[in-house]
């Protein structure tokens, strides 16, 4: 969406909020033993608390108020009976619906140990995002941000994740025009709008780059069983600093 007004920005920092708060909880809560069903929960329930419902149960009918990925599944992993074991590598993904409007987030951490190999692939990922997110400004062509993330990636030793991209957002969860692609597509011409709302999302990776659906008709993991992470933020696009809405 285009933001129009101010209560357009105020409705959206309100969800914004609540998705990375219930983010922030439950990777608090993140411990071996806990079923991903627990986890997810624990997010369901603040949501609930703070007036907001998930997004892909709203939007989707997804089996679990959020998605929880332990790799090499990294996205849209099904919350249920499996156990969270030490050092393991799992994201969590927190997309919420509020009066009307739409927030997506996410994170990946290592549960409960020290794994170098993981946590040096999360920092890359974060600081990946952290970059595109500077250079999503007005006027600036919508390729930039899949420049730098892919950039970013390589610089660390990494790939990116191909077929997973941010989105367009705001009245739905996922709109057009626009998906963010998170590498360099060098016939792709947009020009990103002040008011502009997206998410950006980069996904890193030690493989190729290539995801194949789970049989539960959802999960998706990397096709070569390769370890991968995945940080998001939803934010609108200025003509200066970006508005980031998922803080």
């Amino acid at each position: 969406m285009i933001i129009e007004n101010e209560n357009d920005i105020k409705q959206l920092k309100a969800i914004g909020h609540i998705c990375a708060m219930a983010l922030k909880e439950m990777m608090s809560q993140v411990r071996p033993g806990m079923t991903t069903a627990e986890l997810d929960n624990i997010g369901m329930e603040f949501l609930k608390k703070e007036g907001a419902q998930s997004a892909p149960i709203a939007m989707y009918q997804f089996p679990g108020a959020t998605c929880i990925s332990i790799s090499p599944i990294i996205a849209h992993g099904i919350p249920g009976d499996h156990v969270l074991r030490e050092g393991e590598l799992v994201n969590i993904d927190v997309s919420a619906e509020m009066d009307g409007y739409f927030g997506d987030t996410g994170a990946s951490m290592v549960v409960a140990a020290h794994v170098p190999e993981y946590e040096k692939m999360i920092a890359a990922t974060k600081s990946a995002l952290a970059k595109a997110v500077q250079v999503a400004r007005a006027g600036q062509p919508l390729n930039l941000i899949g420049r730098t993330i892919q950039d970013e990636a390589k610089r660390n030793g990494y790939g990116v994740i191909y077929d997973l991209t941010g989105h367009g957002i705001g009245r739905h969860l996922h709109e057009e025009p626009v998906q963010v692609s998170n590498f360099f597509r060098e016939k792709e011409n947009y020009i990103l709008e002040e008011g502009l709302v997206i998410a950006i999302e980069p996904f890193l990776t030690t493989g190729r780059g290539r995801v194949l659906e789970g049989r539960d008709g959802w999960s998706l993991r990397t096709v070569d069983k390769k370890i991968a992470a995945q940080f998001e933020h939803t934010i609108i696009v200025t003509k200066d600093e970006p508005i980031i809405l998922t803080i």
